[in-house]
């Protein structure tokens, strides 16, 4: 009895080993291969226009200027009037 479900599966194994397996061949693989090119489409309409940039920082103070010539004395006398509108009131 020992030997009654051993040989048979021995049998099966056997069998199975035995047989021709099928060769399988995977399809090619399909390549597309890109036309000539075709003719340029028209072009594409203006951009809307970009924001307003922010404001500048605001410069450094500038150095102080040289000191003026110094004036000519001032003449007395001569024939110049001055005339010295009265208050009104």
């Amino acid at each position: 009895m020992k030997y009654s479900i051993v040989f048979p599966a021995l049998v099966v194994a056997m069998g199975l080993v035995a047989c021709e397996r099928a060769v399988v061949v995977p399809a090619p693989a399909v390549v597309t291969v890109p036309g000539p090119a075709g003719p340029a489409g028209p072009a594409g309409g203006n951009g809307a226009v970009g924001a307003t940039g922010d404001t500048g920082a605001t410069g450094n103070t500038g150095a102080t200027g040289d000191t003026g010539a110094a004036g000519q004395r001032g003449k007395t006398g001569g024939d110049t009037v001055v005339v010295v509108p009265a208050p009104t009131q």
